[in-house]
């Protein structure tokens, strides 16, 4: 059966309307529970939330469908996600649940589920899911419901677990940071992790109400980050989104260090050390011209995805390698986690500043991007990329920019929109090229 539920990172929409409802959540946990009902022993699910108003309700109902097929649940509270990874395989759990809908605005919320190895679930296992959600599920005898309790220490756990992702000897002592956290997951974790390893800590983005999630801070919204650093003289400020995932970073002067950068710094800081594996790192097919060809003067490769940090993950798995991301600021560091992590990565971007005793303008601009421009096409339907016109303009672009640029043209998997992408080194020409490509999809649409 197609997908109603299950989009490229679980079910997510505005909540009580559509799909996001307390009705599908205790179905969602009730399935999930019954799916990874495996073996003899008391199963049991570790559930976890950002700070959106809607968490309460969801997480509410989510507990009733686990508990009514008599799985235990495991209460963590407002945490990142990739925490919620963690403590699924810490506390030996059957599955992880993560409310949370990322970097959208506090109206949206959504459930992302993790298996018990703490990766995202795969296809099959979301297939099994969403089917049994229209089914009436048997439900555990009265004597067999079961239990629900918080455990205090999730915070500390977690705090603990990523700072061990750097060696004993590194300390930020002398170091003043800007944390934003986007009034979300991490408001309480990722200031105190830097603050634990020696730093003087400016946090921002901290004082949630269930409403001001990613609104006008964080990772997607970077003002608020680049004019504290600036005003504060901090030495660097790190922005988290919502469920603190993500990661994107702000030199000392207030300018922008985006995703690419990152993987750059981290993957290359990595091979010199002996610690990367796969010969390169994997990204998707919005990063940026410049990153591959920083790589390849490096020796190393650069492997593209799909958008989309499961499709990334997929790739790193199948190829061996332990380092990727998005330009969007998903880092993910299988060496230290199952899926990314926002802060682990902003630590290992703060070890390398310290150890080189560099300013963050000087060590994180490794490369200078080349010209990339991004347009989106709405149309009421049909599809216009099998228009035969808009396939020459296509093709004619793609010979033109051969050896010089890059072409991405891909239809959005959440509305009815195409995105064209592309980027050289020629600004003028990339414009005009993208501008062509969007003129015969609107001419396709209307046709």
């Amino acid at each position: 059966m197609g997908r109603q539920f299950f989009g490229t990172d679980g079910i997510r929409g505005k909540t009580n309307a559509g799909v996001m409802t307390a009705a599908t959540a205790m179905k969602v946990g009730q399935a999930a529970g019954t799916r990874f009902m495996r073996g003899s022993h008391q199963h049991r699910v570790v559930i976890g939330k950002d700070t959106r108003l809607s968490g309460y309700m969801l997480e509410n109902a989510l507990v009733a469908g686990f508990t009514s097929v008599g799985m235990d649940v495991i209460l963590l509270g407002p945490l990142p996600t990739p925490a919620v990874a963690l403590l699924t395989r810490e506390l030996r759990a059957d599955v992880g649940v993560m409310i949370s809908a990322s970097h959208n605005p506090y109206e949206d919320n959504g459930i992302k589920l993790f298996g018990p190895d703490g990766f995202k679930l795969s296809d099959e296992d979301e297939l099994a899911i969403e089917a049994m959600l229209a089914q009436d599920l048997p439900l555990a005898p009265s004597d067999s419901i079961g239990r629900a309790r918080r455990i205090e220490d999730a915070r500390g756990r977690y705090i603990h677990a990523v700072k061990s992702a750097l060696p004993h000897d590194v300390r930020f002592d002398g170091l003043k940071i800007v944390v934003d956290c986007a009034n979300g997951a991490a408001y309480q974790v990722a200031p105190s992790a830097v603050w634990e390893l020696g730093a003087e800590v400016i946090a921002v983005g901290v004082s949630p109400n269930g409403k001001n999630i990613n609104d006008r801070c964080g990772s997607t919204h970077l003002d608020l980050v680049k004019e504290t650093v600036v005003a504060s003289g901090a030495d660097i400020g790190i922005a988290l989104d919502g469920d603190a995932d993500r990661l994107i970073v702000v030199d000392e002067q207030g300018e922008t260090v985006d995703g690419d950068q990152l993987m750059a710094l981290i993957g290359t800081q990595m091979a010199a050390r002996g610690q990367l594996r796969g010969g390169g790192i994997v990204a998707t097919v919005m990063s940026n011209l410049g990153l591959e060809r920083y790589l390849a003067a490096q020796g190393l490769d650069l492997i593209r995805a799909k958008v989309g940090d499961r499709y990334v993950l997929e790739a790193m798995k199948a190829g061996g390698y332990n380092v990727g991301g998005e330009q969007s600021g998903h880092m993910i560091l299988l060496d230290h986690g199952t899926t990314g992590d926002g802060t682990v990565a902003a630590l290992q971007v703060l070890a390398a500043l310290v150890q080189s005793g560099k300013k963050a303008s000087e060590l994180l601009h490794l490369f200078d991007p080349v010209p990339q421009l991004l347009k989106n096409v709405r149309f009421a339907g049909g599809k216009p990329l099998d228009d035969r016109r808009v396939q020459a303009v296509i093709a004619d672009a793609e010979a033109q920019l051969a050896g010089r640029g890059r072409l991405v043209i891909r239809p959005s998997g959440t509305e009815p929109v195409i995105r064209v992408m592309a980027e050289g080194d020629d600004a003028a020409e990339v414009e005009a090229v993208v501008d062509a490509i969007c003129d015969a999809v609107k001419e396709a649409a209307h046709a």
